[in-house]
């Protein structure tokens, strides 16, 4: 058997490692030329979601692989550079780096007729070659292809200022006494208009819908320890909520006291944002929130309750498409946008193709990841076998209905998972 993973990442490390312990032989590809994925970014420079002020939104104990915990020395949430060392460290000690081709992007996998697949890979030459698998492990990431508002504001192509989206910042440094928009409210939106604020000479943040703005820490504990330790998984999802809702109206108050829209949705219906900071600089002036853009008009930007300001910059923070342009059409991606996998990590219909860390969880997802290397290792070496086609599309199509019940459907909604039940779930899997 030959097994080939993509993507030297969080995600990859894991699948190399839960092969290699277990005797299986594998080649990794990535394109970039060591590993660490996006944590490595910022420091080698490169275009990516990564950026210069990255740090871990979840605890280090949680975040560590089993057995290969962080540093001692690292501070509870490591920046980037930090978290890049520890994954390239990890690699090393467990002697994955020789398994794995940098500097080679994967150009196609397709079936090739007779239960294998063919992989084909470009290296930093240019030199293409093509290979045979008879398993392909996809951990590869889906934060690579910007996603912009379709379509953009009237005006926007007359904007006299620069347009860009958080995949292409790096550093607040290089808007110094600018004036700079930021667009959204998530992770991104809200580190990089903190990071902004220190450097420009007015940071506005546009937000057009509201979102539950969490801190890092309630009741002194990281949050995602909270929602890992058994007590709070004990605990029904409306209970969850009042648990969460009671302690954020102590830890903040009303985010409409702070200039932002309040949500819609009760917490835990929508991804949340973890930000320590954010509030801290609206309180201080640094950060001036506004609701959403309407237009542009030269180089002033005109908002929906209409005021308008000029800005010689603004940077869309407004999430990624999940594009795996190297795969079959249609996988894993359906019409709609939503992932297909059955226990999100094996594609039906195509046997041998596996996806490892393709899922969104409120947490650490280190845990998650580590036990999806773990059963597509049974899947591999035949200790473990997936259902009929027809019961695997069973389960996805009870899935997506769940959490489209409970998120709406979207194609970020669709690989929204719960820490506690998810692991249960795969960790069941692995028993059988």
């Amino acid at each position: 058997m030959r097994v080939c993973v993509i993507g030297a990442g969080l995600s990859g490390l894991a699948v190399g490692r839960a092969l290699k312990e277990s005797g299986v032989d594998f080649t990794g590809f990535d394109r970039a030329p060591d590993a660490g994925g996006i944590w490595r970014q910022p420091g080698a420079g490169e275009r990516g979601p990564g950026y210069r002020t990255l740090h871990l939104n979840t605890a280090k104990d949680l975040t560590g692989y089993a057995g290969c915990p962080m540093p001692s020395s690292y501070p509870l949430y490591p920046r980037h550079t930090e978290v890049a060392a520890y994954l390239r460290d990890f690699a090393e000690r467990a002697g994955l780096l020789d398994h794995f081709a940098f500097r080679t992007e994967v150009t196609s996998v397709r079936p090739a007729g007779d239960g294998a697949w063919t992989v084909a890979g470009r290296d930093a030459d240019g030199t293409e070659a093509s290979r045979r698998f008879t398993h392909v492990v996809v951990a590869s990431g889906h934060h690579t292809e910007p996603a912009l508002p379709d379509p953009l504001p009237p005006g926007a192509d007359t904007f006299t200022g620069r347009t860009l989206h958080a995949l292409d910042y790096q550093d607040g440094a290089a808007f110094t006494g600018r004036r700079v928009v930021v667009v959204g409210l998530g992770a991104s939106a809200v580190d990089i208009a903190a990071d902004l604020s220190r450097h420009t000479a007015r940071t506005l943040l546009s937000v057009r819908r509201g979102l539950h703005i969490v801190p890092k820490q309630l009741y002194g504990m990281s949050v995602d320890q909270i929602a890992e330790a058994p007590w709070f998984q004990e605990m029904s999802l409306a209970g969850q909520r009042e648990f969460c809702e009671e302690a954020l109206r102590v830890a903040r108050g009303r985010l409409a006291d702070y200039g932002l829209p309040e949500p819609d949705h009760p917490v835990f219906s929508s991804a949340v944002t973890i930000s320590d900071e954010i509030l801290s600089r609206i309180r201080h002036g640094a950060v001036h929130p506004r609701p959403a853009i309407t237009s542009f008009d030269g180089d002033r930007v005109v908002f929906a309750d209409g005021t308008a300001e000029p800005a010689d910059a603004v940077v869309y923070c407004t999430g990624y498409r999940m594009d795996f342009p190297f795969l079959p059409a249609g996988c894993p991606l359906a019409p709609d946008g939503a992932v297909e996998l059955y226990r999100r990590v094996a594609a039906p219909g195509l046997p041998g193709l596996y996806f490892a860390g393709l899922v969104r969880p409120v947490g650490a997802i280190t845990r998650l990841v580590e036990a999806q290397a773990r059963w597509i290792t049974r899947l591999v070496t035949g200790t473990a076998v997936l259902p009929a086609e027809d019961v695997m599309r069973e389960e996805i199509a009870g899935y997506l209905d769940a959490v489209a019940e409970r998120y709406g459907r979207t194609q970020g909604s669709s690989i929204q998972v719960d820490v506690g039940p998810y692991l249960t779930e795969l960790r069941d899997a692995l028993d059988e």
